[in-house]
């Protein structure tokens, strides 16, 4: 990788070549965009030594704004649904960051390095710390709202956070387990009350200087940790630095997500997911685009789809469980204000759904594929032809491809694991390490690759099929089985609402496909047994019949991680008498 001096954000796109234009926005066409970043993999393109999101990137905006050349739309727009908005300009986002900043480090005495967990709902000071610890240089420790004090006591003596920021709902976990954390210093709460032992949040910011300095930081300095929300063992510790988030959209251009100064972008994510990272912070501003947030205290189809009706947004990305929930609705009567791009990202989308939405609203899903460790692998990027079922072709800078157990490249159509390649060069994007754990670190490089831990094919046009977790594969009879063909065909009847398939022990074939289904309401009353044996036919009729669920459990719900991924290993270690 190649060192030079930090240029501008305007400089810094003159690294690129010419982009057509359409519908007044510059962009470039996805073969420009394959080709120009083959200079990136082989470590052609010079990379800046010192680069800081905030000041090269936030404020570079900010004086864009200034000097008239952006469009007026705001660079944040958040609603509560009961009538409150936030709007702020580049200019806005800044002063208010820098008096975060502030307080963080003169009255919270936290310095460059230190680690801070915020555990807050989608509230615009979520925002606010984010920019602030990037022009601070705290490392930030997102984390969903959902955790428990287990959960927030693992986090804390794991990172040795010296602060945490959290609201009043959490705040009294958090007291139940602080005399245990010997590195915690300073707990802040987003209230308008106030709880003993706890600084308030919103009076001491607000009473700060807007003078601020952002600190200087090298491209590959710490900036988030992420705990991943993985089916098995504890959670990790996944560093990120200035360049793998901050500097890498800059190198990307518009590739995953494709927005412009002019887009509204609403990522209907949790702010504890890397996803919102990427789509409402890094990748959305990095282009000058307005993130638009709604506070969803409840995910309600009717409040979701009324936002879309009401508020001009451009570009749409959520979990898959949204939209399989969306589709249930009369879309009909929807007539959505701006919407042209709808995204899916976390888990696969089943064909079923994406079909659904296309029939009933006109548009399409662009399914992306990533991790909380590379951020976006694999996308769909308008412009693509669409494949159902299919997570679209490698994200650059990323090399991607599927290898065997020994880390060769494997032929098109043939199953292996997805990798990405780090060697010679490591590419800008991938997370620095798993803190603390050089053993698991070690262990997710096998020769030239960073292994993903998901089993997958490519095809011959280069487009990536996903097909489960490695440790999600079901061998019966000596047919190798994977969970999402099986559950993909489940979802497509009518009396499913969700499924998770897995494998269950047989004295017989070793393991067989196991299906625990959650009813839709519809056949709720149904009986069990002729229900069960009408989606084993509907499943051999479907996919290979070898593949049908041999065994059929139907529950209220499914166990999911914090994040919402579905937790198959519980239900698989239930199967096993391993519980």
């Amino acid at each position: 990788m190649k060192i030079c001096r930090l240029r501008t954000l305007k400089s810094l796109w003159t690294l690129r070549p010419p982009c057509r234009t359409f519908h007044g926005h510059p962009r470039l066409l996805v073969s420009d965009v394959h080709s120009q970043y083959e200079s990136v993999r082989r470590g052609e393109q010079e990379i800046p030594e010192y680069f800081n999101f905030a000041s090269d990137v936030l404020d570079k905006w900010s004086e864009i704004e200034k000097a008239g050349k952006r469009p007026s739309n705001s660079a944040f727009w958040w609603i509560s649904g009961n009538g409150e908005e936030v709007k702020w300009s580049f200019e806005e986002l800044g002063f208010l960051s820098r008096k975060v900043a502030n307080m963080l480090t003169k009255i919270c005495g936290l310095q460059k390095g230190d680690r801070v967990i915020v555990v807050l709902p989608r509230i615009p000071e979520w925002w606010l710390v984010n920019v602030a610890c990037i022009r601070t240089g705290i490392v930030l420790i997102p984390g969903t709202s959902q955790l428990t004090a287990k959960d927030i006591l693992y986090r804390l003596q794991a990172s040795k956070a010296k602060c945490i920021i959290t609201s009043d709902i959490l705040a009294p976990a958090v007291d139940s387990v602080a005399s245990e954390c010997q590195f915690l210093k300073n707990k802040l709460m987003v209230s308008k009350g106030s709880r003993e032992g706890w600084l308030n949040f919103s009076e001491l910011y607000k009473n700060q200087s807007a003078d601020h300095s952002c600190v200087k930081t090298k491209i590959q300095d710490s900036m988030i940790i992420f705990f991943t929300s993985g089916t098995t063992g504890s959670p990790k510790m996944t560093g990120h630095s200035q360049g793998s988030l901050g500097f890498r959209p800059l190198l990307c251009e518009r590739y995953w997500l494709d927005v412009a100064p002019t887009d509204t972008v609403w990522g209907i994510t949790d702010t504890g997911w890397i996803v919102t990272s990427l789509t409402s912070v890094f990748d959305a501003w990095a282009f000058g685009s307005c993130v638009f947030v709604h506070q969803l205290p409840q995910i309600e189809s009717s409040v979701i789809l009324n936002t879309l009706c009401s508020f001009p947004i451009d570009t749409v990305i959520s979990a898959p469980t949204l939209y399989r929930l969306l589709v249930q609705n009369d879309l009909s009567s929807y007539k959505f204000k701006n919407l042209k791009h709808c995204m899916s990202g976390g888990e696969p989308l089943n064909p079923e759904v994406i079909d659904q939405w296309k029939s009933k609203t006109g548009l399409d899903i662009y399914e992306v594929y990533g991790q909380t460790e590379a951020g976006i692998i694999c996308s769909v990027s308008r412009g693509m032809k669409i494949k159902p079922g299919s997570m679209g072709k490698a994200a650059p800078p990323f090399d991607v491809q599927v290898v065997d157990k020994n880390a060769n490249i494997l032929p098109p159509g043939q199953q292996g694991e997805i990798a990405i390649r780090t060697k010679p060069i490591r590419p800008l994007g991938l997370f620095t390490e798993y803190l603390d754990n050089p053993k698991k670190t070690t262990e997710s490089e096998r020769g030239d690759f960073y292994i993903t831990g998901d089993r997958g094919t490519m095809d011959e046009d280069g487009y990536f099929w996903f097909i489960g977790r490695d440790d999600d594969i079901i061998i019966s009879s000596g047919y190798r089985i994977g969970p999402f063909e099986v559950e993909n065909a489940l979802i497509e009847h009518p009396a499913v609402a969700e499924t998770a398939v897995v494998s269950s022990p047989d004295p017989l074939r070793g393991e067989v496909v196991k299906a625990f289904v959650v009813l839709s309401d519809a056949f709720s009353s149904c009986d069990c047994d002729s229900l069960a044996r009408d989606l084993q036919e509907h499943v051999k009729k479907t996919t290979a019949p070898y593949k049908y669920p041999r065994k059929v459990e139907f529950v209220q719900e499914l166990p999911k991680t914090v994040t919402g991924k579905i937790k198959r290993n519980e239900l698989r270690a239930k199967e096993w008498g391993q519980m």
